[in-house]
């Protein structure tokens, strides 16, 4: 007597979960991306605030100040408001990693076999993302109204990388302070405080030539100056650094990218500590 064995039950295709660490971090890209369209509301601060920022600025304090050494009040403001908008970024990435802490969704990705690292760069890819909508919305609107690029494209695409390049420092800060504070209010609260004393206290919508000594001392080795300024000789908008001004004015573009080696290498190891610390068994 013979038997036949049992006939296999096909289970179907068998999904494996995807290894390389930048397939990872792609998937965190897709997820925030998804997020965002499903809440289009939360890309009003990358359409309609910069709008609003470029117009007031523009026409309120254009009104006021008309000796900024450059052809136009409105020249020498996109690069300020543009530069102010990248070091937001860190805001971005903070506020988004307390939220996914907050909500439990980080210890759900522990669970999955991914690498911890992968949520943390597709959350800095994302938010890079999110902010180069706002640089061009408000490059659009500035066209508007009568900004414009005078130096070669090749010049202006610096310009652009080197906007992105220092908001990857920064996205530093964003994952330390994300990982360090326990809600979003406190996040909002540690931010506003920080940020924007930093980037008012620049040359980012003001010259700092009438400043007083000890206060334009601080605003011209702010590394949003370094940045605003590279933004301005790199896209023609003037003014060129007086003979009186620090260093840094007379050197953006190197300045520039030493402090986001500088910004990196110093929040990076803290930022990667703390996220370790706070995802921990």
């Amino acid at each position: 007597m013979t038997t036949t064995a049992p006939d296999r039950v096909s289970a179907g295709p068998v999904t494996t979960a995807p290894t390389g660490i930048w397939q990872q971090s792609w998937i965190m890209v897709r997820r925030n991306l998804i997020h965002t369209k499903r809440m289009p509301e939360m890309l009003s601060d990358v359409t309609i605030q910069p709008v609003m920022f470029v117009v007031l600025f523009a026409y309120v304090f254009g009104a006021s100040i008309t000796n900024t050494g450059g052809p136009s009040y409105k020249e020498f403001l996109l690069p300020g408001i543009m530069g102010q908008t990248i070091v937001f970024t860190a805001f971005i990435v903070a506020t988004g990693i307390t939220a996914d802490l907050d909500k439990g969704i980080i210890d759900r990705f522990r669970s999955l076999p991914i690498r911890r690292s992968s949520v943390l760069i597709g959350r800095s890819i994302a938010s890079l993302l999110h902010s180069s909508i706002g640089i061009v919305v408000m490059a659009l609107t500035g066209l508007a109204i009568g900004w414009r690029i005078r130096n070669s494209a090749a010049e202006a695409l610096l310009a652009f990388a080197l906007v992105l390049l220092f908001g990857f420092g920064m996205i530093w800060l964003g994952i330390l302070i994300g990982s360090w504070l326990r809600s979003v209010e406190a996040v909002n609260g540690f931010m506003f405080a920080t940020l924007f004393p930093i980037t008012f206290l620049s040359n980012a919508f003001v010259p700092t030539a009438p400043m007083p000594t000890w206060l334009r001392t601080i605003a011209e080795w702010n590394p949003v100056s370094s940045l605003v300024q590279s933004l301005r000789v790199l896209w023609g908008n003037g003014p060129a650094a007086g003979p009186d001004a620090a260093l840094p004015l007379h050197y953006p573009v190197i300045t520039t990218l030493v402090w986001t080696v500088v910004l990196t290498m110093t929040f990076a190891p803290f930022a990667l500590r703390a996220y370790a610390k706070r995802t921990a068994d």
